[in-house]
C-alpha cells in the first residue's frame, strides 16, 4: 500500500457534475449549455403543461359539453337483501352506518343510501343518510325504523 492506491470510501464522495455558468474554464460557461438565444435560453423560462410550440393545445381543440355539479352528492347504494345478510351474521337489528364501514360494506366517510332490491323478513332498526321509498316502505312494513342521517 502506498499514496498511490489510496482512495475515498465507497459512497463517501458524490460527484454532482460540472456547475454551470462559471466562467469559460469550467467548460461550461459563456451559455451554460443553452444554446444561442431563443425562449429556453432565457431565466425564469418554464413550460406550461401541454404546451404544444404554439399550436393549440390538445385539451384546447377537443369540443366540451355535458354540465358536472361541483355540490353533487355521490352515495354508496346498499340494498335490503344486504342488510338482510349483515343483520343474520352479526344477529343484531340496529344497523347504522358506522356499522357498515365496519363490516366493510360502505367505504369510510362515504354518504350511505338504502335501495329496495330484494326482500326483507326482520324488524330492523336502520340509520342511514338517504332512502328510496320502496326500502322506506318495506322497512316500515315490518314495522322497524327508517332513520335519516344530515349529510
Amino acid at each position: 500500500m502506498n499514496l498511490s492506491n489510496l482512495t475515498p470510501a465507497k459512497g463517501s464522495v458524490h460527484s454532482e457534475g460540472k456547475r454551470f455558468g462559471r466562467g469559460q474554464g469550467s467548460g461550461k460557461g459563456g451559455t451554460s449549455t443553452k444554446g444561442h438565444k431563443g425562449q429556453k435560453a432565457i431565466s425564469g423560462y418554464s413550460r406550461k403543461v401541454g404546451f404544444e410550440g404554439g399550436q393549440m393545445p390538445l385539451q384546447r381543440r377537443l369540443p366540451k359539453f355535458g354540465f358536472k355539479n361541483p355540490f353533487r352528492k355521490e352515495y354508496k347504494a346498499i340494498n335490503l337483501d344486504v342488510l338482510e345478510a349483515f343483520a343474520e351474521k352479526n344477529g343484531s337489528t340496529s344497523i347504522d352506518v358506522k356499522t357498515l364501514i365496519e363490516a366493510g360494506l360502505a367505504p369510510k366517510n362515504s354518504l350511505v343510501k338504502i335501495l329496495g332490491s330484494g326482500t326483507l323478513t326482520k324488524k330492523l332498526e336502520v340509520k342511514a343518510h338517504a332512502f328510496s321509498t320502496s326500502a322506506k316502505s318495506a322497512i316500515e312494513a315490518l314495522e322497524g325504523t327508517a332513520v335519516t342521517l344530515e349529510n
